[in-house]
């Protein structure tokens, strides 16, 4: 945005001009750092053309979540105070959604706010489980470090996730591509190539050229009704998932899937486990730590598991008897979690867990990147083979009668 001020400096020469700024408070700490006095200051900004895309669309995600976080926690162990260290932020971030939220934020904590308290009003970039790691590092005078390991867990969280859109952006483009490439050729190529067959009145056609002819005719003579079923059948199935009963079902399903199902599983127990084993570490209640990893697993089927266990603990027993009653629980985390509450070193335990089961989900990651591309090859030079023989052996035949 832009803004046109008068402003005078200490000498008391008068300025006027036009500065760019993301909030009309940037706009004066900027005129501020100028060492200006400003006398006025009003938006240039006419209506929604005029205004900058940038801030309309560019909206912050999780990497500027870990960069802010790493930053401040930076500031803050060069023991800068955290309302300068907010406003310095404020300028650094390149969004200009971001850097209103931030400048909120300062003004928050200028005006006598805690920090988790202000980051708390923004739920949808700062988690409960971000939140209450700041205020237990507020608490216990150990903001910096409680920062650093958001920090570091975000941006663990972040590298596992993009490896999984690596993994799963090859096959996808490709199964994008043939399906793409299979509408065009049914719809618009074959039906022009394969009457050719039809007027030479050839009758001995392999298998593959009948059947080809056959969904050819099919989906030609049915492509409306088609597309309605599946427009239809997409929106029933997005309303359905998107259902608590769905979301449950889907959850259920991913977890059993060959290969995927391992790898989401194992990424889900080492979420479970490091959120629980942080939370107790930062003196959180084990009934705080259970109900908060609940919102953060990402995964029904764990959620409603974690709030059987919340209930249980809450009635005097212990997270291990519930754990134990589920089959998506494996025995290796139960055992270490009874250990744990036995002996009193829970955290201890569940830190250890969580890297075993990091460690198995980036091994079957980098297994399964190594492996979808043979198998998509192999699928990739049937589908050809298949196509190509029951469109050129008719055509051999047709040339050798001729």
């Amino acid at each position: 945005m832009e803004f046109s001020y008068q402003a005078k400096n200490q000498t008391g020469q008068f300025f006027e001009g036009v500065i760019e700024a993301s909030t009309e408070n940037m706009a004066v700490d900027l005129l501020h750092g100028k060492g200006y006095i400003v006398l006025s200051l009003r938006s240039t900004q006419k209506d929604l053309f005029s205004s900058d895309l940038n801030q309309i669309f560019a909206k912050p995600n999780n990497k500027d979540v870990v960069i802010f976080t790493r930053q401040l926690a930076t500031l803050i162990d060069a023991d800068m105070p955290l309302a300068e260290g907010l406003r310095t932020l404020s300028r650094q971030v390149d969004k200009p959604s971001f850097t209103k939220i931030v400048s909120e934020i300062s003004e928050e904590v200028e005006g006598g706010s805690s920090l988790s308290g202000a980051l708390s009003q923004y739920p949808k970039l700062f988690s409960p489980f971000y939140v209450k790691l700041v205020r237990s590092g507020e608490a216990s005078g150990k903001l910096q470090e409680s920062l650093s390991y958001l920090a570091d867990y975000l941006e663990r969280t972040q590298d596992i996730n993009s490896k999984i859109r690596g993994a799963l952006a090859y096959p996808l483009f490709v199964v994008g591509a043939m399906i793409v490439v299979s509408t065009i050729m049914v719809v618009y190529v074959l039906p022009q190539l394969l009457v050719i067959f039809k007027e030479s009145g050839i009758t001995d056609l392999p298998v593959t050229t009948r059947i080809l002819i056959s969904v050819t005719n099919f989906v030609n003579n049915n492509l409306y009704v088609i597309l309605a079923v599946v427009i239809a059948g997409g929106i029933f199935i997005w309303r359905y998932v998107i259902s608590e009963k769905g979301q449950v079902w889907a959850n259920d399903i991913e977890l059993k899937l060959p290969i995927f199902g391992k790898i989401l599983r194992n990424l889900y127990l080492a979420r479970i486990s490091e959120s629980l084993s942080t939370l107790i570490k930062a003196d959180i209640s084990i009934l705080d730590a259970i109900k908060i990893t609940s919102d953060l697993v990402g995964n029904r089927n764990y959620q409603n598991i974690l709030l059987d266990a919340e209930e249980n603990v809450r009635g005097g027993g212990t997270m291990s008897e519930i754990f134990a009653r589920y089959k998506e629980v494996p025995a290796l985390l139960t055992s270490m979690v009874a250990i744990g509450e036995k002996t009193g070193k829970i955290e201890f335990m569940l830190d250890h867990v969580s890297k075993f089961f990091r460690s198995e989900s980036e091994g079957d990651i980098r297994n399964l990147s190594q492996l979808i591309e043979p198998v998509l090859v192999f699928v990739l030079g049937i589908g050809v083979a298949i196509l190509v023989s029951s469109i050129l052996l008719p055509i051999y035949n047709l040339v050798g009668a001729a």
